[in-house]
């Protein structure tokens, strides 16, 4: 038996499909941020009628900017986390092959020969 660990190949893939899925929820919460939250100045009164329309449209503007920022940042994150996550399966599996290469394939017996 061996004192080493064991790693869930498909416990890696499922993860690596949920952020998969993640980041194209995260494409389209950036979508949706980017091009349909836009509110025309008008919306918020005539600036010089109601004089906190100005005001209220360049808060608008703020936030509308920071949440594009928030959501670029996030999948930024688990775009990175998500090719972590890919290359270090890779690994393992490759790892796994070599191991399985060593003790005589993958059928898992001897080769038939009794030296």
């Amino acid at each position: 038996m061996s004192d080493g660990m064991r790693v869930d190949l498909s416990a890696l893939d499922e993860v690596i499909k949920k952020l998969w899925t993640l980041l194209d929820d995260m494409d389209k919460a950036g979508e949706t941020s980017r091009y349909r939250t836009d509110i025309p100045m008008t919306a918020f009164g005539k600036p010089g009628v109601f004089l906190e329309a100005s005001d209220l449209f360049n808060a608008h503007k703020e936030t509308k900017g920071d949440l594009e920022g928030a959501i670029k940042g996030l999948h930024g994150l688990i775009d990175q986390f998500g090719k972590s996550t890919s290359k270090v399966k890779d690994k393992y599996t490759e790892q796994e092959y070599a191991n399985k290469s060593q003790m005589g394939g993958n059928s898992g017996g001897s080769n038939g020969k009794w030296d």
